[in-house]
């Protein structure tokens, strides 16, 4: 990783007029002076005062801030502090993010597997097709099933449903909530089929979830991977290890039903065939879970040591699922089912991960006609929904960054903490007009791009200085330099759990602990779901803007 050495942070992809600007200063004094100038002549455009100093306890910085959000005029600009310090050149437009949105999209594509990722539409990063054999059912080894297909999940080569599910929900909110913001191709073999490429993007993985039924049960197997992780370096076609089945759970049969039921309502418009089998999916599933009301939480089988993604708790699921089939279907069993769970409320309503998925339910709900809703219920989520709103709000305002997070919530994924709370602020913004809910989301994307302690876009390919060496088995493989871009990194995790972080990050404050190493995978791996929010979030700040919900 390139050192960091500029005093000045700022999103390296700039701002958009009417929105939020803001850089962070690492020397200065309250009320210094700053000005913005036009990069190319030198004329001073702006002229403010920095705001603080504000000591990051995450960071173990000073910082100051400078606002300049009455600057709109499209251009290129350069910030200068008082002291002759110059931050990098930056652009205010309204397509600054249209090709890291872009991007963020097409990286699904490349984390296709069963299929060849061709020249046409994936140079230079092409691989041979992948993991083409069925799978073993656990516990059943003369079983086998056929489960090709769907994304591999993150840098290694396993398949998780409740990952997949949380990163399709978020595309399909994305599209359900922007729909033009995905109205150019990304190159991949369905563009130009008429239907957006990012609904083709989705369908490639929930094709893969439907295989992951079970045909005699109707539950959903948690997991494909095998045993163990293959080496580090090993690309996708050469993991030739038998592949396994992990046990069916509760949380992937739950987040399934949820993930099938929004699909069918998605798809229904484009291909009816398609929605159709996503309901009946879903509905079964459904059936399974009213079968089995109380099951244990998944665990590892004793010789598998891929991804656990444990879930202990599978009520947020279920909740889900109920939100899900009631919004589509309209039946009542379903919604009976959803204000028990809301009653009993023994989970995270509010969160959107693929662990804690009660915040989907309750968007679910919320987006249903009022006629079909409890009044009083509705109102409680949509209370509890803006508290937690409020709460982001609260504590960016106290961070020098801008940002929601504590310094305990730097974790492995905090970047997925980041654009989840950027979704929920935006959602909240949606249903209150509050623009102060769009500006603090503004200032979590632009940490994203690089106004942030390391001084990087978190993005591969994105901005002048980003991440360059993922954890991801096919950029460490294939020879290239070059990162797939519009992959989404981790970034600070606290916890330093694998070798290289614990070596290189020990005594760094948590909001630094990020290293750009392809072995540090605790704070450099990708994964779908880091990847899907932030494509929520970039799909919102787009040219044209969409009518506020209801």
């Amino acid at each position: 990783m390139t050192e960091t050495n500029r005093s000045i942070r700022l999103g390296q992809l700039g701002f958009h007029p009417g929105e939020h600007k803001m850089a962070v200063f690492l020397q200065g004094e309250e009320g210094g002076a700053f000005v913005v100038e036009d990069a190319a002549s030198g004329k001073v455009v702006f002229r403010g005062k920095l705001r603080g100093p504000i000591q990051s306890e995450a960071s173990g910085e000073q910082l100051y801030q400078a606002v300049f959000s009455e600057l709109d005029q499209p251009g290129t600009y350069r910030m200068k502090g008082s002291q002759g310090e110059a931050s990098a050149v930056f652009a205010i437009g309204e397509e600054v993010f249209h090709d890291a949105h872009q991007a963020m999209l097409k990286a699904f594509y490349y984390l296709r597997c069963g299929m060849e990722l061709e020249e046409k539409h994936a140079a230079p990063w092409t691989h041979k097709a992948c993991h083409l054999t069925p799978a073993i059912v656990y516990g059943q080894e003369d079983r086998r099933i056929d489960v090709c297909g769907g994304w591999h999940d993150a840098g290694d080569f396993g398949k998780y449903v409740g990952p997949g599910a949380k990163a399709v929900a978020d595309l399909l909110l994305a599209y359900e909530d922007a729909p033009q913001a995905f109205a150019a191709p990304v190159h991949i073999p369905e563009s130009g089929s008429g239907v957006p490429d990012v609904l083709s993007e989705c369908r490639y993985e929930l094709e893969w979830m439907l295989k992951m039924q079970d045909t005699e049960t109707d539950g959903v197997f948690h997991k494909v991977t095998t045993l163990k992780f293959p080496s580090f370096s090993c690309m996708p076609e050469d993991d030739l290890a038998d592949l396994y089945l992990s046990p069916i759970s509760a949380a992937a049969t739950g987040c399934f039903a949820g993930v099938m039921a929004m699909a069918a309502r998605v798809y229904k418009p484009v291909d009816p065939a398609f929605a159709k089998r996503c309901l009946d999916a879903a509905i079964r599933a459904w059936g399974w879970l009213v079968r089995n009301p109380e099951v244990p939480g998944f665990k590892n089988p004793p010789e598998i040591k891929t991804g656990e993604y444990g879930d202990s708790n599978d009520r947020d699921e279920r909740f889900w699922a109920a939100a899900e089939l009631y919004r589509t279907t309209g039946e009542s069993e379903y919604h009976a089912a959803f204000r028990k769970l809301a009653e009993e409320a023994n989970f995270y309503l509010y969160r959107l991960g693929w662990a804690d998925m009660g915040g989907y339910g309750v968007l679910a709900y919320l987006r249903l006609p009022a006629a079909q809703q409890d009044a009083a219920l509705a109102g409680k989520l949509k209370q509890g929904w803006i508290a937690q709103a409020d709460d982001f709000l609260k504590r960016s305002e106290q961070d020098g960054y801008g940002i929601s997070l504590l310094p305990s919530h730097y974790i492995w994924g905090s970047n997925m903490l980041v654009m989840n709370h950027a979704m929920t602020l935006l959602i909240a913004h949606q249903w209150t007009g509050k623009e102060a809910y769009r500006a603090c989301a503004y200032n979590h994307l632009q940490y994203i791009f690089g106004c942030n302690p390391v001084d990087l876009s978190y993005v591969t390919g994105v901005g002048s200085r980003y991440f360059m060496e993922p954890h991801y088995r096919p950029g460490i493989g294939d020879g290239i330099k070059e990162p797939v871009p519009g992959m989404v990194s981790g970034g600070p995790n606290k916890g330093l759990q694998d070798e290289v972080a614990k070596k290189e990050l020990s005594g760094q404050p948590p909001a630094k602990c990020f290293l750009d190493h392809s072995e540090s995978y605790s704070t450099n791996e990708i994964t779908i779901y880091w990847n899907s929010p932030t494509v929520y979030v970039t799909a919102q700040f787009t040219k044209s803007r969409v009518a506020a919900h209801a």
